[in-house]
C-alpha cells in the first residue's frame, strides 16, 4: 500500500492530535490569525479558554539572509538588511554597515555620523508608530490606529525625499551616508519635530487613562527581571522589567557618547509599562534628532571615509584621476577585501539588540555573517509568558512583544 502524500485536496494531519483523553484542546493561532503578526504558528494548549501550554512554532518564512549574505560582496548585501525588520529598515542598514567598518578599521566622517543619528532616531519614532497603531488594533482601539499611522506617514515622506524610499530605505552606506541634508530637508524635519509633541499628547489622552486599554493591559504578560534575563531580552522588553540596560548608553557607539538623552525604564513589567515605555523613547528622540542636526551644522562636509583601499574616492576625483576611476571600478566589480577577522557589533534598535557577527577570510565574499536579531528572543518568550492567561491575553501579548518576523525566521 502506498503512502499517502500531502496535498491541497486532502490535508496531512499527522502531527496533530485531534482526539484527547481529557478536556484540554490544541488550538492553532496563525499563521493566518492577523494578530498572529506575520509567519508565526502559536500552538496552544487550552483548558477552556485558559493558556496551558504554549509552543511558537515558526518557519514560514524561509528567506535565508544569512545564507545570502554568505554569496554577496559586502555592499550588494547591505540593502537586502533592509528586509529583516522591514519597520525600521536603517537600522538594519547601520547595524551591518558599522559591523563591517569595525571590521576593516575605518570611522565614517563627523557629518555623515550626525546624519546617521538623525536617521536612526527617525526611523525608531516611525517603528514606535507602527508599534502603537497595530498594538492598540489588536485590543480593539479602531480609532487609536489612525492618528500614529498619519504621523508615520510624515516621517516617511523625510526618508523618501532624503534617500527615495518609503520602506526599503537603504539609506546608510559602509563608511558614510549617500547623501548630504537639504536645507529644505532640515526644515521639513525640523518642523516633523515640532508638530509631534501635540501629537504624542494626543496619542497618550487617548490611551493612557482609557479604561479598556487599561484592564486589557495592566497585569497582563508580567515580565519578572530573572525571565528578561533567563530568556536574554533586550530594548524595552527587558528596560520594562526594571533592567537598565541601552547599549547606546551602556557601550555607546559613535555620537551617542556625545549627546543628551535618558533611558526610560519600570519595574511594572506588564504589557501597560512597556505602552508607556514606547511613549517616553519617542519624547526622547526628538531631543536626539535635534541634537543630530545641531551637530551637523557644525561640521565639514565628508561624507565617506576616505579609505580607497575599501571606499571609492568622491565623484570629483573619479572624473579626474585616472587611479581613483580604475579603484573604483575593482570596487565595483570584484569587491572589498576586508583583513581576516571576525567582529561583532551590537546596535540598539528600537525593537532591543540588533548584532551582526561577521567572519572574513580576506575574500570579497563573507566567510560567515550571524544575525542576532531581539525579536528572536521575544518570540521563544512566549513559551513561558502565555502560561495562566486568557486566549485574549494572548493577542494583546503578542502584539506589546512588537515582534516583526523577518528578525526570527532567517
Amino acid at each position: 500500500m502506498t503512502t499517502q502524500l500531502p496535498n491541497r485536496l486532502q490535508p496531512f494531519y499527522e502531527n496533530i492530535a485531534f482526539e484527547r483523553d481529557d478536556n484540554t484542546m490544541i488550538l492553532n493561532f496563525g499563521p493566518q490569525h492577523p494578530s498572529a503578526h506575520g509567519q508565526m504558528n502559536l500552538i496552544l494548549e487550552l483548558d477552556g479558554e485558559l493558556i496551558t501550554k504554549s509552543r511558537p512554532n515558526i518557519g514560514f518564512l524561509h528567506r535565508g539572509v544569512e545564507k545570502m549574505a554568505e554569496n554577496m560582496i559586502y555592499n550588494e548585501f547591505l540593502p537586502t538588511t533592509d528586509r529583516i525588520d522591514y519597520i525600521n529598515s536603517t537600522s538594519n542598514n547601520y547595524g551591518f554597515a558599522l559591523a563591517v567598518e569595525t571590521l576593516l578599521g575605518i570611522e565614517a566622517p563627523r557629518r555623515a555620523q550626525a546624519i546617521r543619528l538623525a536617521l536612526l532616531e527617525l526611523s525608531r519614532i516611525c517603528s514606535h508608530l507602527l508599534f502603537l497603531s497595530t498594538h492598540a488594533l489588536d485590543v480593539g482601539a479602531m480609532s487609536m490606529m489612525l492618528y500614529p499611522f498619519r504621523e508615520r506617514e510624515y516621517a516617511l515622506d523625510l526618508f523618501e525625499e532624503y534617500c527615495g524610499a518609503r520602506l526599503t530605505h537603504n539609506s546608510i552606506r559602509i563608511g558614510g551616508v549617500p547623501l548630504d541634508f537639504t536645507p529644505e530637508w532640515i526644515k521639513q524635519c525640523e518642523a516633523f519635530l515640532d508638530h509631534m509633541p501635540k501629537q504624542i499628547e494626543i496619542y497618550d489622552a487617548l490611551l493612557k487613562e482609557n479604561r479598556i486599554w487599561r484592564m486589557r493591559l495592566e497585569n497582563i504578560g508580567v515580565i519578572s527581571r530573572e525571565l528578561a534575563m533567563s530568556w536574554g531580552l533586550s530594548g524595552v522588553m527587558l528596560r520594562g522589567s526594571g533592567v537598565a540596560w541601552d547599549i547606546r548608553k551602556e557601550r555607546p557607539y559613535e555620537l551617542y557618547k556625545e549627546v543628551d538623552f535618558e533611558v526610560p525604564i519600570t519595574d511594572v513589567g506588564d504589557c501597560y509599562g512597556r505602552y508607556r515605555l514606547y511613549i517616553e523613547e519617542m519624547w526622547q528622540s526628538i531631543k536626539l534628532i535635534r541634537q543630530a542636526l545641531k551637530i551637523y551644522e557644525d561640521s565639514p562636509p565628508e561624507l565617506m571615509a576616505n579609505a580607497p583601499e575599501y571606499i571609492s574616492a568622491p565623484k570629483e576625483q573619479l572624473m579626474t584621476q585616472n587611479y581613483s576611476l580604475m579603484q573604483h571600478f575593482a570596487l565595483i566589480t570584484q569587491g572589498m577585501r576586508p583583513p581576516k577577522g571576525e567582529v561583532y557589533v551590537a546596535t540598539e534598535s528600537p525593537k532591543g539588540e540588533l548584532g551582526f557577527y561577521i567572519v572574513s577570510d580576506g575574500e570579497p565574499y563573507p566567510r560567515r555573517v550571524k544575525v542576532r536579531g531581539p525579536s528572536f528572543f521575544h518570540c521563544g518568550l512566549l513559551e513561558d509568558l502565555l502560561i495562566g492567561h486568557q486566549v485574549a491575553d494572548a493577542v494583546t501579548i503578542i502584539g506589546n512583544a512588537n515582534v516583526i518576523f523577518g528578525e526570527i525566521d532567517r
